[in-house]
């Protein structure tokens, strides 16, 4: 390789590292570099936290990389780049599975067949792995390529080490208090994953809020994460290090809510035998999160009020007072200015909790973050299933990005572990012995058939917006003119379809309607009036 190669490809980074650029914009220029000296069909930069390994910078690979969490005991060949310490690179003929297996764009084998990475370090700690592969083997048997890429690496690093800092400076920009991460928990599969517009701006909420002590209102529809959005927002806050507790108001019945959330004295009831202390209690100098907030009853309400407003409480029983310093995050699918309007919940207690509310946006405004959804999940699932490589064909990616998902990440979550299960078994249906293939390709027919979009009775018309798109249009769809609708119109207007045809054999009864199409009546209700179906 000719030095003005090297000095053209390296150059603009080392210009790079004095510019105030998007981390992403950043990483993928250090990628893009690295290709154009060594000759992989893909690299992947990854970042080491605790015991996993996740991608934060891909170049040649499927989009739902970014998605999965590598954990370092499961994967040999990552295992061993990081005991190195320095480049270093497996024999092509390596028995050692290698975790992009099937993960490539490039067309054809499947296999990965020359591999090679290397460590990068800062403050002389492993900051990660910069790992290349390539699918036919001895592309990188060239005597310069690991002395090549160990030279890169220290770029790299300093690259990585750049970003990062721009990041903490930004961070301390919006606030001086904002408290410094803490260490990743063991479960490295429950984060908010994704890079779309409307992602972003969620995390820019929360690390906004997270450094006050404000109430937070979490809103959004069915299955969207609430729940994560509140751990985000304890764990970047001032009380990370305090207990983070959560109660899920809609799975107690009403003669217990109180007792749970503010305990209760020997003898306040039946069977209570000793002393308890309530959620309030049990959070103290933390957070509690309370889920599903708009299912309490009224006279619950009121004596929450007197908490979130005095920070005051009694055990259920008794005539003491305890003081509580508790931050508060509350979390609900419901239309909450409905329910005050219809008056079953209390305009002061809506405007205690709604001091700072944030809105988790739906699957279906995240554009490709479907794709490193389904990443984390199909790796949740082949470390489960102990498989050797889990991927989905282009046919099931573009099933998966066209799909309106109306019941979000968690319908996302449900249909790749089905749909894991299924190619399985047709998989082991096809061979002669018991073992696990070494690669599993999901397809489209592994997504859809069966629980997830079943075959309709002829004559039945759908009866959940969980019924995937006529088949005719979704496989050829009609021949592309100026007048053919996008396919988010069309989207909606199968939605309108199905909706107005529900309330239509319910005579314009909302909750069957919504019991039909199995949501919420409130999502039901502001799905209808985005769609501009009017009320019977």
């Amino acid at each position: 390789m000719t030095s003005s190669k090297i000095l053209n490809a390296v150059i603009p980074l080392v210009a790079d590292l004095a510019q105030e650029l998007p981390e992403r914009e950043r990483l993928r220029r250090l990628l893009a570099a690295l290709r154009t000296l060594l000759p992989a069909d893909a690299v992947a930069l990854l970042r080491l936290n605790g015991e996993w390994l996740e991608p934060v910078a891909i170049d040649g690979l499927v989009p739902d990389t970014l998605g999965r969490r590598f954990k370092v005991a499961e994967h040999p060949r990552l295992a061993q780049l990081l005991a190195a310490g320095q480049a270093m690179r497996f024999a092509p003929d390596s028995p050692l599975p290698d975790p992009y297996d099937g993960l490539i764009t490039t067309p054809g084998e499947l296999h990965v067949h020359d591999c090679m990475g290397c460590v990068l370090q800062t403050g002389g700690l492993a900051w990660g792995l910069l790992t290349l592969d390539a699918l036919e083997p001895n592309r990188f048997a060239d005597d310069n390529a690991l002395e090549l890429l160990q030279a890169f690496s220290n770029l790299a690093a300093a690259t990585v080490a750049t970003a990062e800092r721009v990041q903490q400076l930004s961070h301390a920009a919006r606030s001086a208090t904002a408290p410094s991460p803490r260490n990743a928990s063991a479960d490295r599969s429950r984060q908010i994953l994704g890079t779309s517009p409307a992602i972003r701006q969620l995390q820019s909420s929360i690390a906004l809020v997270a450094a006050s002590d404000l109430c937070v209102l979490i809103t959004g529809e069915t299955g969207t994460g609430k729940e994560l959005v509140a751990q985000a927002v304890h764990a970047q806050s001032p009380r990370a290090a305090q207990p983070l507790v959560s109660i899920n108001c809609a799975a107690l019945p009403d003669n217990l809510v109180e007792s749970e959330l503010f305990g209760h004295v020997r003898g306040a009831f039946t069977g209570a035998l000793s002393e308890r202390r309530g959620k309030f209690e049990q959070a103290q100098h933390g957070t509690l999160f309370l889920d599903e907030v708009g299912e309490l009853s009224l006279s619950v309400q009121a004596k929450l009020l007197r908490v979130l407003q005095s920070g005051q409480l009694q055990r259920l029983g008794s005539d003491r007072e305890h003081q509580v310093d508790v931050r508060v995050i509350a979390a609900t699918n419901r239309d909450l200015p409905a329910e005050v309007q219809a008056g079953r919940m209390r305009a002061d207690f809506y405007h205690r909790l709604c001091v700072y509310p944030v809105v988790v946006p739906p699957l279906r405004l995240r554009d490709s973050d479907t794709l490193v959804l389904a990443g984390c999940f199909l790796e949740e699932n082949r470390a489960r299933l102990q498989l050797g490589g889990l991927r989905l064909d282009a046919a099931a990616q573009a099933a998966l990005l066209r799909y309106p998902w109306p019941g979000n990440v968690r319908e996302l979550e449900h249909c790749i572990s089905r749909a894991v299960l299924k190619a399985l078994s047709r998989t082991r249906g096809q061979r002669k012995d018991s073992a696990k293939p070494r690669m599993l390709s999901i397809g489209e027919e592994d997504l859809w058939d069966g629980a997830a979009a079943a075959p309709l009775p002829p004559g039945h018309q759908a009866t959940g917006l969980i019924a995937t798109l006529p088949t005719a249009e979704v496989a050829e769809g009609p021949a592309a003119s100026a007048d053919t609708p996008g396919l988010r119109a069309q989207v909606e207007r199968y939605e309108r379809q199905l909706l107005s045809a529900s309330l239509a054999r319910h005579h314009g009864n909302w909750a069957a309607a919504a019991r039909e199409l199995q949501l919420d009546r409130a999502n039901l209700q502001r799905l209808a009036k985005r769609l501009g179906v009017e009320r019977h």
